[in-house]
């Protein structure tokens, strides 16, 4: 007997000590496994800054933030007619912390005209938005959790967690008899199990450590590795471990843990913002967050909250009047939740791809990385209400319908920072991304490298040079000759090269391209950014050659940069779960083009969107900008494009069928329209006309091709040639500079702007 009763002593310590031993390996550690969270690049507010007060409340209202009447505390601003007086939240940046501020923000008709302090009235130099969250990777466990430190936490909430669910929590020592014997004279007398007996210790150890099936054996775990937690923790430790801990609901396939993200998920603000009877909703969920979901059992949830309360006014937490006042209150939840939803699922697919080139998966799903990426939350739902509404005309008014898609990328010139990523016309929905994936032959969009292969070799090439079109044909082994025609079928003889551009004309293009040499122009695709490898046949020069828009976008955005590849990136730094920078991702610069002959080239897309197959764009935009753009068009019609830039951005948009069927839609008149009304809401530079001292402007030859000459350059009629400086044509005119007084009327003819609503009638002849 004394044996026996000794082996089950021994028997009994081994076994606490394997419990002791899975107490503290797991509580010492990593305790969870987080999601990593991706933002946009944060809003900087400063005197000048082009973004409007309507602007600012739509960016407003996607944080959070409350419109009051003074705005009084963090995460609200108070709104009139040209002033919007703002309480940020702070931020922890890597680099530098933003302190929560108020502000007080003046605007005129497009910009910010001041900004100060509303204590002292001191002028605010820069005033940096909490960057808004737009997605995260989840671990495998589809835990979704945001960690609250205990000094973070709201007292309010911590009493009404204390008092409606463990009110000896302080006292006991993870197990409190006296709460036991209460819910066992409660189960004796109700003849069934109507009330738990757990310590807030025993709920964190069943949820943190067990499995939820309930049994005599898990029941003395629970009450052992309780006792053994308290051993070794602190109060306030276990407490924080429980509030981070805690089930309060599902978003979707996400299980929320922790108060901090319940309080986004019900009340989209942070945990620090809300008011008592809020905290006392959460506190009273604990219980049965599914019986008392505020949205699918309101009526319920209230009663909980309401005893909450109650409870708080009989602890002396709150006054009776205060208790019954709060009581009154709705409940104030949000309807929709964006917790656990991607906000720009597409974008954030690049943001995941870019990322797993630096971070194996393990990682990138359970060590609580920040990711501060690019993407400009403005931007990108300009772009996607444009798309959606362009293509929803267009699906109208052609046989494509609701087969018809479309996808759009828009990044900055001078960083290569992608500012917005549209995958298709239901852009926050999780699907085929097209503007990564849709692998679509280019048309007409290759044919710039064609004419910039020409133009790097100046001792043979400039924009006036001549081309032949007339009729080609070509052999080829065990097929019918290839033949490529015109639009139109037309053919003109002798064209200026900047005619062959101006108008996308197909025969003298091919010409060109085959007396350069099909690997040249692959050689200028590669160094415009082309990193797929590509079938090196004469159609080729026509397009046939498959890119997905993003690296499209690549080819225009080097174009745009005078001949600097930077690859695009979506990312700008990464931190870890404390917030300590890991990586950061600068620019990366490589000359890759001769930025003269670019520049030409760049003349010449000017003058394909004023006068060329892109001129609509001169009815949709404003013609001062000076945009450069190329339309695309392919095979029946199948895919219609648009590529282009200003002096800041650089977008292209894709229409078509996934099918691949025709859409009757051609570059010009597909996704054109698409591409004007994103960026007629954006706010461009223009593209500066060259008054390079590399680049000469000649007089244009008798009924030949030419470009609009920039201010201080008087070519008759206010058109010219230019070419390198140092290639200047034997017997050439040169134009004559002026005072840098622009007198020629026609230079930048006036355009008829109500004419607008034309360009929709107008079936353009161009690809």
């Amino acid at each position: 007997m004394v044996v026996t009763l000794l082996a089950l002593v021994v028997t009994g310590g081994v076994y606490v000590a394997y419990l002791d031993l899975i107490v503290q390996h797991k509580f010492a550690g990593k305790r969870w496994a987080l999601p990593a969270r991706v933002f946009a690049r944060p809003v900087e507010l400063y005197t000048g800054a082009t973004i409007s007060r309507d602007q600012l409340m739509a960016e407003l209202k996607r944080q959070g933030y409350r419109r009051t009447d003074g705005a009084a505390e963090p995460g609200s601003y108070a709104a009139s007619s040209h002033r919007v007086q703002l309480y940020s939240r702070g931020f922890e940046f890597p680099d530098l912390p933003e302190l929560p501020r108020q502000a007080m923000i003046t605007f005129n008709a497009t910009q910010i005209e001041s900004i100060n302090l509303v204590a002292d009235g001191a002028p605010i130099d820069l005033l940096r938005l909490e960057p808004l969250l737009i997605g995260s990777f989840y671990p495998s466990s589809n835990e979704d959790r945001l960690l609250v430190p205990l000094d973070k936490v709201p007292q309010p909430l911590i009493s009404a967690l204390i008092a409606i669910e463990d009110r000896q929590f302080y006292e006991h020592h993870g197990v409190s008899p006296r709460a036991i014997g209460r819910a066992l004279w409660a189960d004796i007398k109700a003849g069934k199990a109507v009330q738990g007996g757990s310590t807030l210790t025993q709920q964190l150890v069943k949820n943190f450590y067990l499995s939820p099936r309930r049994s005599l054996v898990r029941k003395a775990n629970e009450a052992v590795m309780a006792l053994l937690l308290e051993l070794h923790y602190s109060k306030d430790e276990i407490l924080e471990a429980y509030l981070n801990e805690v089930f309060l609901g599902q978003a979707g396939r996400r299980a929320i843990h922790g108060f901090a993200q319940g309080s986004q998920l019900f009340f989209g603000r942070p945990l620090a913002e809300l008011s008592i009877d809020q905290l006392a909703l959460l506190a009273g969920m604990v219980k049965a967050p599914t019986l008392y979901h505020p949205r699918r059992h309101p009526q319920r949830a209230l009663e909980r909250r309401n005893l909450v309360l109650t409870v708080l006014a009989q602890q002396g937490e709150i006054s009776a009047e205060q208790s019954k006042a709060l009581q009154a209150k709705p409940l104030g939840v949000v309807k929709q939740s964006a917790v656990g939803l991607s906000r720009y699922p597409a974008f954030l697919d690049l943001v995941r791809r870019q990322l797993r080139r630096d971070y194996p998966d393990e990682v990138l799903l359970s060590e609580g990385l920040s990711i501060y990426s690019t993407l400009d939350s403005s931007v990108q739902e300009i772009a996607e209400q444009g798309l959606q509404r362009r293509l929803q005309q267009l699906a109208d008014r052609t046989d494509a319908g609701d087969q018809l898609q479309g996808a759009m990328v828009i990044s900055a010139v001078a960083s290569s920072e992608v500012l917005a990523v549209v995958g298709g016309r239901s852009p926050r929905e999780d699907g085929f991304n097209r503007a990564l994936d849709a692998l679509r032959s280019i048309g007409s969009l290759v044919k710039p490298a064609v004419y910039l292969t020409a133009l790097a070799q100046p001792e043979r090439f400039h924009l006036d040079s001549i081309l032949l079109d007339e009729p080609l044909s070509l052999e080829r082994i065990g097929e019918e000759p290839w033949q490529p025609q015109n639009y139109g079928g037309e053919f003109l003889g002798e064209v200026p090269l900047l005619d062959g551009l101006l108008h996308s004309m197909n025969v003298p293009t091919v010409k060109l391209g085959l007396e350069l040499g099909v690997p040249a122009v692959v050689e200028t695709l590669e160094q415009l950014g082309l990193n797929r490898p590509v079938n090196q046949q004469p159609a080729l020069l026509l397009g046939a050659v498959g890119m997905t828009p993003l690296e499209a976008n690549q080819l225009y955005l080097t174009l745009a940069a005078g001949g600097f590849y930077t690859p695009q990136r979506a990312i700008l730094s990464v931190a870890d779960r404390d917030g300590k920078t890991l990586n950061r991702y600068p620019l990366r610069l490589e000359q890759t083009l001769d930025p003269r002959a670019v520049k030409l080239l760049q003349l010449a897309l000017q003058e394909v969107a004023r006068r060329g197959t892109a001129r609509s764009l001169q009815w949709l935009l404003d013609s001062n900008l000076n945009l450069a753009a190329k339309t695309g068009t392919t095979d029946d019609e199948r895919d219609s494009w648009l590529a282009g830039f200003s002096g800041n951005l650089a977008a292209v948009v894709w229409v078509g069928r996934d099918d691949n069927q025709p859409t009757g839609l051609q570059g010009a008149t597909g996704a054109l329209p698409v591409w004007a009304d994103v960026m007629a809401k954006l706010p461009l530079i223009a593209n500066s006309p060259s008054t390079d001292d590399q680049i000469t402007w000649l007089q244009s030859g008798a009924g030949r091709a030419a470009i609009t000459a920039p201010v201080g350059v008087d070519c008759p009629g206010g058109y010219g040639i230019p070419v390198m400086a140092e290639f200047t044509p034997a017997g050439a005119r040169p134009c004559a500079t002026s005072d840098g007084t622009d007198t020629e009327l026609n230079r930048h003819p006036d355009i008829n702007k109500p004419l607008k609503w034309l360009f929709n009638k107008i079936p353009w002849p161009y690809n």
